[in-house]
């Protein structure tokens, strides 16, 4: 049979079974009778009583080490390690059955009886202890119980969970009701596993979601765990880490206190302690496993850890009155069950009988450090008078102060004595069994007193409480204690809060933080994470193989924040915000164009606007030398066209300041590519008539050449007649008249007139914001809509530049007094210079500072036009005005090829006469 599937309590069981149905009759002698006698201690009372209440305590720690000879009968193990606390449960035990026996409302009519054993805390004692109580006599018989004494009602016990785990199943075959006063394990909550099990301690469940909110109160999120290697404390402990986990609580070690004596493993428990940087450290144990954990701390010196503490040691004066405890486990916080005060306890502890029973004596030995064995006196200890005074000591026996699992233990007795009174005043026929028929209480079976346990709600003497089971758990209330040190530097309980697991979720822990004495060098509330928290402006960033809470903070990148702390991620800001200096807010994007108010703007305003001024002075003096040869041959309306052009340019460079509208886009651009249009058509018109004169000039020059050449051969040839050629007339000089001119100028101005008008309707520009080009500022600017209508429109203005300049210089080497052809020729090198170098600084800068440099292109190429063109006729007019005369206008040949013209009209040749070069406008 394959037995490696079932658990030990399961083992355990089976051989019971089987032992059962193997046992055999000899005769009836023996018929009760097994190979096997367990050596059990306690108190039995069963004489003359009516029903018999089982009980069962770990008075001991540890069995006794015994030979492991196999040669001889083996023998039921002794206990050793005499535990005070436990021993004062068992007195409650007794105390309260006195009680309840003296009592003439509750089973008036009954006595009470008992058998108690001693556990010793380990599984097999309890097991021990439950089959003899089953059977009714020391050698015990599986499934059988020999005699007839008084009934079995219930048993109260068996101390800690994983005893009660192995007395539970054996009760549970029988349906024999099981009352615990500290076997808290959530895992005992099973009604399918354990069916007749109750408890007046509240189940681990609540204890464990109690202390995970207590961590995550003080924003713990890196904590230690130790737990006991029983169900106690594995199940504790793994309930508790799935609530925090849950939370985002990360375990920075988890630890296992061995049952039995293991020096090397405690050491290495306490050097994990002290390598971790955790500094809160949860321990769900009973006093008896933690003790050796205690004793390497203390050797250690292990300082500045907070200790959460489950009920099981909380309390425990083995715990908390050890020597120098106070710099390792004060500020201890743990979880208590209700404490209470039980009238005549004390003095019942105090009057105990150390002749009555073994129990009492190995304690009362213990106690007064003597003996009451003849053998041990005659070794020379003293022997025990039996006056020995308890009262005059202070151990944790006679210690009512802190009466909670004693309490407990108080109301298992009264739970089973009231479902007892239940069952004796049943009237018959209305009783809850078969046809309203009732329990005997002189014989009853135990699934029969079952049913009033279950169904059973009463009030506890003395304290008011009122005891009720759902599932067999009674309400999940613990107060909360912190281990302070009074005035003479022993440990006390100080209440601190409480936890109700009945109440509100927002309202089931109660703590008064103020009245916390902490375990650490600032006296605060500790501290206890991997990685401090990331402040708003970061995220976490996970660290590769370590648990969730041990991160790195990361800055948040331009552009995003977080405004809360441990943020996962950083959120984006919208397009109009941006992150400020701590990336904990998104703050609206600077708004940024080239205000009139600011210095910039207001410099290129005053630029522009003396720009215009300077254009419109210079009409003017046009206007007052309008009838003068200097104005009249440039043709006055071309140039006051050309000055208007430039007035237009230099204004709508003040359009493009100011915050972007629709109506400045579409003005600034539309105004700028007229006005140069209108500038260069201007210049166009008269720069084709100076290349069309100095055209005439070159023909002048070459007839010229040719007449020498003619005069020359007729020296040569006397004979021979040679006719000079003709030099060209006025009409040959101006082959195009003003009218021409004006023409060329307002054709390609509509040309550029209708362009824009059909941008304007199509694609006009309009102001946008500019979130691209600079992260923390939007830039307000206008977009011109299509590039193909922009390239086109201010491509026809430099076309009109180019051919203006083509034609310009043609005609700079014209002679005359005042050389125009120069001047354009030298304003549009100054114009392409300027925009040539536009495209590289524009492209190079951002925000409004590329306005600034369009601006300036604007108007350093608008200056050039109007200085090149109209500064050397203005220093004519005002400066120079006898250099204003009609013969100072005229183009003529150099002086050169004039003179040799001149020669030849005075040669003859055989009476031939050559004809005279006129130059005359």
């Amino acid at each position: 049979m394959d037995l490696t599937g079932l658990s030990s309590t399961g083992r355990l069981l089976l051989v019971l079974c089987v032992s059962s149905y193997l046992y055999t009759s000899t005769d009836a002698e023996g018929s009760c009778k097994l190979k096997a006698k367990f050596n059990l201690r306690g108190y039995k009372e069963v004489l003359t009583k009516t029903v018999v209440i089982g009980g069962m305590f770990p008075v001991h720690h540890r069995l006794a080490s015994t030979d492991a000879n196999t040669t001889i009968p083996p023998e039921s193990s002794d206990c050793e390690g005499f535990n005070f606390r436990t021993f004062r449960w068992a007195q409650t035990m007794l105390f309260a059955l006195n009680e309840i026996n003296n009592r003439t409302d509750l089973l008036p009519k009954t006595e009470l009886g008992y058998v108690i054993y001693d556990s010793c805390f380990t599984i097999s004692k309890a097991v021990e202890g439950t089959l003899t109580f089953l059977t009714g006599q020391d050698e015990a018989v599986p499934n059988y119980r020999c005699g007839d004494g008084p009934p079995l009602s219930a048993l109260v016990g068996a101390g800690s969970s994983d005893l009660s785990i192995a007395t539970a199943r054996i009760l549970g075959l029988y349906y024999f009701p099981q009352m615990s006063y500290a076997s808290s394990c959530s895992v005992l909550e099973s009604r399918f596993q354990y069916p007749t099990f109750l408890r007046t301690i509240p189940n681990d469940e609540n204890q464990s979601v109690a202390m995970a909110k207590l961590v995550l109160h003080f924003g713990w999120t890196w904590v230690g765990t130790i737990a006991a290697d029983d169900d106690y404390g594995k199940y504790g402990i793994k309930r508790f880490k799935e609530v925090v986990e849950e939370q985002g609580v990360c375990i920075s070690f988890s630890e296992v206190l061995p049952k039995v004596s293991n020096p090397e493993a405690i050491e290495r428990i306490v050097q994990v302690v002290l390598d971790s940087t955790a500094k809160i450290i949860v321990v769900f144990s009973s006093d008896v496993d933690l003790t050796p954990l205690v004793a390497e701390l203390l050797r250690n010196n292990v300082t500045n850890r907070t200790w959460i503490a489950s009920e099981a040691w909380v309390t425990s004066a083995a715990i908390s009155r050890h020597p120098n405890i106070l710099p390792v486990l004060g500020g201890t916080i743990g979880f208590g069950v209700r404490r209470a005060e039980i009238p005549g306890l004390k003095q019942h502890l105090l009057n105990v009988n150390p002749y009555n029973d073994t129990l009492t004596e190995e304690f009362w030995g213990i106690v007064f450090n003597c003996t009451m064995n003849y053998t041990q006196v005659l070794r020379g200890m003293r022997r025990c008078t039996g006056e020995e005074k308890l009262d005059e000591l202070n151990n944790t026996y006679s210690d009512v102060s802190q009466l909670r699992i004693t309490y407990n233990v108080y109301k298992a007795v009264y739970a089973v004595a009231h479902a007892l009174h239940n069952l004796e005043d049943c009237k018959v026929g209305s009783g809850p069994f078969d046809n309203g028929t009732c329990a005997d209480i002189n014989m009853f079976e135990p699934w029969q007193l079952m049913y009033y346990l279950k169904n059973l709600r009463f009030t506890v003497p003395h304290t008011g409480e009122e005891i009720f089971f759902n599932n067999g758990d009674v309400l999940g209330f613990y107060e909360i204690l912190n281990w302070q040190s009074d005035s003479d530097g022993e440990i006390t309980y100080t209440n601190i809060g409480y936890y109700n697991s009945t109440a509100p979720a927002d309202e089931m822990l109660t703590i008064n933080n103020a009245s916390i004495i902490w375990n650490n060098d600032i006296m605060e509330t500790p501290r206890s994470v991997c990685s401090e928290r990331c402040q708003p402006g970061t995220r976490m960033g996970i660290r590769q193989g370590e648990p969730v809470c041990c991160f790195d903070c990361i800055p948040c990148a331009d552009g995003e924040i977080t405004n809360t702390t441990d943020a996962r991620g950083c959120l984006q800001c919208d397009d109009d915000y941006w992150s400020n200096a701590n990336h904990d807010e998104c703050v609206p994007k600077i708004i940024e164009f080239l205000d009139f108010s600011e210095p910039l703007g207001i410099t290129l305003i005053a630029i522009a606007a003396f720009g215009a001024l300077a254009t419109i002075v210079v009409a003017i003096i046009f206007l007052m030398h309008l009838n003068t040869p200097l104005v009249k041959v440039n043709d006055a309306l071309l140039s006051f066209s050309l000055l208007l052009g430039l007035v237009i340019t230099f204004l709508s460079s003040i359009v493009f300041l100011g915050e972007p509208q629709m109506w400045s886009c579409m003005t600034s651009q539309v105004a700028l590519a007229v006005g140069f249009a209108l500038v260069l058509s201007s210049l166009m018109g008269k720069s084709a008539l100076l290349m069309l004169r100095a055209r005439a000039i070159k023909a002048v020059k070459n007839a010229t050449k040719a007449a020498k050449a003619a005069a020359a051969a007729a020296e040569q040839s006397p004979d021979t007649a040679v006719i000079a050629p003709a030099i060209p007339q006025k009409n040959d000089v101006d082959p195009i008249h003003p009218r021409h001119q004006r023409a060329i100028m307002i054709v390609c101005t509509l040309i550029q007139a209708v362009a824009c008008t059909v941008w304007l309707i199509l694609m006009p520009p309009h102001p946008v914001k500019n979130t691209a080009a600079q992260n923390i500022k939007i830039i307000l600017e206008c977009d011109t809509g299509n590039i193909i209508f922009i390239c086109s429109i201010f491509g026809y203005d430099m076309l009109l530049a180019l051919v203006a300049f083509a034609f310009a210089s043609v005609a700079r080497k014209l002679e005359d007094h005042f050389n125009e052809g120069k001047s354009v020729t030298f304003g549009m090198l100054v114009f392409f210079i300027v925009w040539i170098s536009f495209v590289p600084a524009y492209l190079s800068t951002r925000g409004k500072f590329m306005v600034a440099v369009q601006i300036f292109a604007i108007l350093a190429s608008s200056f050039g036009l109007l200085a090149c063109v109209f500064i050397p006729k203005c220093y004519v007019l005002l400066v120079k005005p006898e250099r204003n005369k009609e013969e100072m206008m005229i183009p003529r040949a150099k002086s050169r090829d004039i003179a040799a013209a001149h020669a030849s009209t005075s040669s003859s040749a055989n009476g031939t006469t050559v004809s005279t070069v006129s130059l005359d406008d």
